[in-house]
């Protein structure tokens, strides 16, 4: 049996160019250390060979929309009242645009490539089934996140506050989240922990285009 308070995860906020990549990683449930770097290659190396990360969240879609509509993890998202981004269709994303917009999303393309890509060995392959017991990378969302773990209750003006309350109350230490950007990335690595330890989580959407993860309740710390 795997030993949970030895399993390192992590989790990624992914911004434009300018912003970069945060990631957070957790062992056994608890921080462990964190990266902030524009380069998606160097984030890649990190997470297999520094922190040896078995399982990573990434707030980023994962796969572009297939008819230019919402992808079908986000129509249910969004059913549920989580509101959240639509993902463009790759031609879309990669038509320019004034304002970068969709800058951060390809930012996210380059990393899941990364961590995709290499050795089998090495590889992070996108989960398509829970629960999970190898390496992988999963897609999630951190308002998301914070509505299934609130009852419902997730206010994009109190995120901060409140994502701080449940990154507490599972024992993260705050002090190294010095942003919003941290945050969010230590919430996506908790994300992480509970489906690498086999906790109970939501699905949303389908393998073509991408699955959203969250944990359905309270993420578990260490196990002891």
């Amino acid at each position: 049996m795997t030993n949970t308070s030895q399993i390192t995860v992590v989790g990624i906020d992914v911004g434009g160019a300018r912003k970069g990549f945060h990631a957070v990683a957790l062992t056994g449930g608890t921080y462990a250390c964190q990266l902030a770097t524009g380069d998606a290659q160097e984030l890649a190396h990190w997470c297999r060979s520094v922190v040896r990360a078995s399982v990573i969240a990434i707030d980023a879609p994962c796969r572009w929309s297939s008819d230019g509509r919402a992808r079908p993890c986000e129509r249910e998202l969004m059913q549920k009242g989580i509101w959240c981004f639509s993902s463009p269709t790759h031609q879309k994303a990669h038509t320019p645009h004034r304002t970068n917009y969709y800058g951060w999303m390809l930012q996210g393309e380059v990393l899941y490539l990364a961590l995709e890509g290499g050795a089998p060995e090495q590889a992070y392959p996108l989960l398509h089934t829970l629960p999970h017991s190898d390496r992988g990378c999963f897609e999630t969302f951190p308002h998301a996140i914070t509505w299934h773990l609130r009852g419902g209750q997730a206010q994009a003006a109190q995120k901060r506050i409140q994502r701080r309350e449940l990154l507490a109350q599972a024992g993260i230490d705050l002090v190294p989240l010095t942003s919003i950007d941290w945050i969010d990335a230590a919430l996506c690595a908790l994300t992480a922990h509970q489906v690498a330890i086999g906790g109970e989580c939501v699905s949303y959407g389908e393998r073509e285009t991408g699955w959203i993860v969250v944990p359905r309740g309270l993420v578990a710390g260490v196990q002891r």
